[in-house]
């Protein structure tokens, strides 16, 4: 897959999550444009929002803070998720978010896959181990939903 020049470092990032790093990297070569699961807990949690909020809270998140951190969509179930500091899904409250944590685990598409169907990134991580920050988080899912409310019960 062609992309950018952080991409080696995402995947050297992404691919540490695994029990066995090199087991999961030749999953992913072997199918570069389906996802392998990683497990959650060591490296981030994850924020699962349907897409109806998730897409407008990542362009509200996006206003927010120039970089917002890895975000993925599954365009088969309608699913966006929120990479997010380990410990935040034990803590998280809000009706319609799915929280992914220790021993749970979740499909992680190549950090070049960015389009088509299946998991996709729509921010990708950079190798850095930027996450998402959870309270601007917070803030744009709020205003998100206000956004997405029909204009008579505003």
């Amino acid at each position: 897959m062609n992309g950018s020049a952080t991409e080696p470092k995402a995947l050297e990032w992404l691919a540490g999550a695994a029990p066995e790093p090199a087991a999961w990297l030749r999953a992913l070569e072997a199918a570069p444009h389906r996802a392998a699961p990683l497990p959650c807990g060591h490296r981030w949690d994850v924020l699962i929002l349907p897409a109806r909020l998730g897409l407008p809270t990542l362009e509200v998140l996006r206003g927010l803070v120039r970089v917002p951190g890895p975000v993925w969509e599954d365009g088969d179930t309608g699913r966006v998720g929120f990479l997010v500091p380990v410990g935040t899904a034990g803590c998280w409250l809000g009706t319609g978010v799915r929280c992914a944590g220790a021993g749970e685990r979740v499909p992680v598409p190549h950090p070049a896959r960015r389009a088509g169907p299946g998991v996709r990134w729509l921010s990708p991580p950079d190798g850095s181990g930027r996450l998402v920050d959870p309270r601007p988080l917070e803030l744009a899912m709020h205003e998100a939903a206000i956004r997405t409310l029909p204009m008579g019960r505003r």
